[in-house]
């Protein structure tokens, strides 16, 4: 058994700004493009064989990492077209019957990285596959079981994957993201740090703590090959408040009371409503292609 987890986010904000101005209202005039793109893209996902099917969103952008660091990502400057289109989706995926996490005080992140836990931990699952390409989400991966797949560029990543990328394990992802920064979260690392430099010493002590706080007590090949070590030492001892906080930005929380077992996430069909949503969204089509694909 293979249970797919998508970021639903993630694929809104990829259809909307891949259909390259393509308007699509709904029967209330609302723009509706990214939605109906995100339901067929998940409906072939399903036609494709798939059977056990989550998928998170974020009902709000911000999230509780906004009162950790002042500077953490918003919905400021997002286009209200867009922003418009979230409670739509998952109004949408429900009626689908899609299994819908919708992310409120946890993003879309945490609620993947809780339902591939779950999932892992369940013995009847062979592979768990994570539909974004996400750095974040890396850290959830494990061996060949736990795998991201970045659909653009129709790559599976697992855990060498992820070491090939980023140069570092699953498990460091969060302290490899504390060191470079997160421009897309908002939040900068510590000056000096870059991904080469963080990945090289990290390679060797996995997490920030470990990490002696002079150079010269580094591992001797790794000094070698470092040469500004001092340098980075001391850049680290000076933000080491900072780098632990920007760690608990990037690890992301598991929550195993939001998917109490793998079964919930079984697609069973559309529910009644759907036609009725697909009518609103001016795309019958959708539900016809969810009734031909209601498991026999």
């Amino acid at each position: 058994m293979e249970v797919h987890l998508v970021d639903g986010t993630y694929e809104l904000f990829r259809q909307h700004f891949g259909q390259k101005g393509r308007s699509h209202p709904a029967a209330d005039g609302l723009e509706v493009a990214a939605v109906t793109g995100v339901l067929n893209s998940v409906l072939t996902m399903i036609g494709e064989g798939a059977t056990h099917v989550a998928v998170a969103t974020d009902h709000r952008i911000e999230s509780f990492r906004n009162d950790l660091w002042p500077g953490y990502k918003t919905s400021a400057g997002v286009a209200p077209e867009l922003l418009a289109q979230f409670p739509v989706l998952e109004e949408s995926l429900e009626a689908m019957g899609v299994t819908l996490l919708a992310m409120d005080e946890l993003e879309a992140d945490d609620g993947l990285a809780s339902a591939a836990a779950v999932a892992a931990a369940d013995g009847r699952v062979d592979r768990v596959l994570i539909w974004s390409p996400d750095k974040d989400l890396a850290q959830c991966v494990r061996g060949e079981r736990v795998v991201q797949v970045d659909r653009r560029n129709q790559k599976l990543i697992d855990e060498a994957g992820v070491r090939e990328k980023f140069g570092v394990l699953p498990e460091s992802i969060p302290d490899w993201l504390a060191l470079v920064g997160d421009s897309a979260d908002g939040f900068p690392g510590i000056p000096g740090w870059g991904k080469q430099s963080a990945a090289r010493v990290l390679e060797h002590y996995l997490h920030l703590e470990a990490i002696p706080e002079e150079a010269r007590h580094w591992d001797p090949s790794l000094a070698k090959r470092l040469r500004s070590g001092q340098l980075l030492a001391e850049r680290l001892a000076a933000g080491l408040e900072l780098a632990y906080l920007f760690r608990d930005l990037a690890t992301l929380r598991v929550d195993r009371g939001l998917v109490a077992s793998i079964d919930e996430l079984f697609w069973a069909g559309p529910t009644q409503r759907f036609p009725a949503t697909a009518a609103h969204l001016r795309a019958p089509r959708l539900a016809e292609r969810a009734a031909d694909l209601v498991p026999r």
